[in-house]
């Protein structure tokens, strides 16, 4: 991140916002900060995230920046955070629409459902990741934290209401199975919905529930 008072040229460029003039809610404000933080980091690049910068793009003061976030780390965390919750909202309405014991009816939408969090980043400038592999390191860890532990506390106690969970350490093998895909998927974004899918499947021993792999279904 750069220092609080960037380079004269560097915040020339950055295009004075209007919203000065307007009135603003606590929670307005606080948006367009955010909002600022992404488009200064999407046009400009990490390196030059400053907190002149970003109050230029926003149009509000310092004082008004530090009443909202300690430092510019602050406001990119916050800027990660909002992005995670758009993972989970996404996941909550996958878990709301899918139906109950249809194993191979949520993998066949869990699959591309990964690929197009991965792909759409909520919101999340690449730059804010891609020139730092500590902020992309962090990022990664907390999606991936949030997301198996959902899964773990819906998907999985649905689904050992009525079959036998073939895993041992369930958290971290949803971990380790989500770390996967969102890396594998990042540098492979065409990699087939069914090669995703039967990953998933395998990984978690659930394979035998799909049309492919009968003969692999748990005797009861």
């Amino acid at each position: 991140m750069g220092n609080n008072t960037a380079g004269t040229s560097v915040v020339d460029a950055v295009p004075a916002s209007d919203s000065a003039a307007k009135r603003l809610t606590g929670d307005e404000r606080r948006r367009e900060i955010l909002d600022a933080v992404r488009t200064v980091s999407s046009e400009l690049g990490v390196s030059h995230l400053s907190v002149s910068a970003v109050t230029k793009r926003a149009g509000c003061t310092r004082s008004l920046f530090y009443h909202y976030f300690a430092d510019m780390d602050a406001a990119v965390t916050a800027v990660m955070d909002e992005a995670i919750d758009g993972f989970i909202s996404e996941l909550e309405r996958w878990n709301a629409d899918r139906t109950v014991g249809d194993i191979e009816g949520a993998l066949d939408t869990v699959a591309p459902l990964f690929k197009r969090l991965v792909a759409s980043g909520h919101e999340l400038p690449s730059t804010l990741t891609s020139s730092s592999g500590a902020l992309y390191g962090g990022f990664l860890h907390n999606v991936v934290q949030r997301v198996a532990q959902y899964i773990c506390d819906t998907t999985v106690v649905d689904f050992v209401a009525h079959h036998e969970l073939r895993i041992d350490h369930v958290y971290e093998t949803f971990y380790t199975l989500i770390m996967g895909l969102l890396m594998y998927i990042r540098t492979h974004p065409d990699v087939p919905d069914e090669t995703v899918k039967e990953i998933i499947a395998s990984t978690l021993h659930i394979d035998g529930y799909t049309a492919k792999y009968p003969e692999r279904k748990p005797q009861n």
